[in-house]
């Protein structure tokens, strides 16, 4: 796939810092951008913020049942997500919003990919992939895993993006994915790579979002630059936001610290498809009956997915 467009705007765009961040970049597992310690108080946000935590603590709320891939809570979940689809505008990219698939695990397992889709208003042929799984890990006995963190929060991030849109569209074709079966697998994303990459969706760049809304540190991570160094100065160049520390690492400089088969964004990476990874460090409630909404840390949250938008408009130039 041609991925030489986009690189060409990029490095026009960023080449002075580039070399300045290649003549820096070292072996270290972590590359720290500046440290930023604006009050939230001032920052102009992008979006709904209060939306931003209604869609988190609605998704993660006991209704929800941990939103398993086939069970009617996922449903539930799949409704409230293209819901909020068509409140922003954003259309189905195929007949339906759902891409419906299945796969063999200890049974048969029927999975449904929610994919959205806005134009781009100027490179018709190149499409960013924003993604994040909205499935979790359900229930187990009496017990509810509902996973606000893992990755309610990457959902609830993906509807900000999609409001964002509403006022300030795009240069470039956006498809906004919800996958599902990622804790089974990454087998949602599989899918969508496998069947939805032809000649007429030039797919430049991934941004996958998964576990996003609480550190002790205030660190978001970002993976995928080892592989795609270009990327470098559009990370290193975020303007300031809150408390949030945006940290390039976890790429593989060591063999036991590396993310860039841990998500979603695998399947893309393996199809040789450059990729942006944002998420946290894993915490005592990770994949625990205990991620729950009440242990978010909403001041982090709303700067991260704050975050996120400012490096996706300075990919989308």
């Amino acid at each position: 796939m041609n991925k030489i467009p986009i690189i060409l705007r990029l490095l026009a765009i960023t080449l002075l810092s580039f070399i300045t961040a290649c003549s820096q970049h070292t072996s270290e597992n972590t590359k720290k951008t500046k440290f930023y310690q604006n009050p939230s108080s001032s920052i102009n946000y992008y979006y709904d913020t209060e939306q931003l935590i209604h869609h988190i603590k609605e998704l993660s709320s006991d209704a929800y049942q941990g939103r398993r891939t086939d069970t009617p809570a996922s449903l539930l979940a799949q409704d409230y997500i293209i819901n909020h689809f068509i409140k922003s505008g954003i259309i189905p990219l195929y007949e339906s919003y759902k891409q419906k698939f299945e796969f063999e695990s200890d049974k048969k397992i029927k999975a449904t990919n929610i994919i959205g889709y806005i134009n781009g208003s100027e490179y018709s042929n190149d499409y960013i992939v924003l993604s994040a799984h909205y499935d979790h890990l359900g229930v187990y006995g009496d017990v509810i895993y509902n996973g606000a963190d893992d990755n309610a929060s990457g959902v609830g991030a993906l509807l900000a993006f999609a409001q964002y849109f509403k006022k300030n569209p795009p240069k470039h074709n956006v498809i906004i994915a919800a996958f599902d079966a990622e804790e089974l697998g990454m087998k949602g994303a599989e899918f969508f790579v496998e069947n939805s990459i032809d000649e007429n969706k030039n797919i430049v760049l991934n941004i996958n979002m998964d576990m996003i809304s609480r550190s002790v540190d205030n660190q978001l991570f970002v993976v995928g630059t080892r592989y795609n160094p270009y990327l470098i100065p559009v990370i290193n160049g975020i303007d300031a936001v809150g408390n949030v520390e945006i940290l390039i690492g976890h790429e593989g400089m060591t063999p036991d610290d590396d993310w860039t088969y841990s998500g979603d964004h695998s399947a893309f990476h393996r199809a040789g498809i450059p990729f942006i990874y944002f998420g946290v460090e894993d915490h005592p409630d990770y994949h625990q009956p205990t991620d729950t909404f009440n242990r978010i840390d909403q001041a982090f949250y709303k700067d991260a997915v704050q975050a996120i938008i400012m490096i996706f408009k300075r990919l989308d130039k």
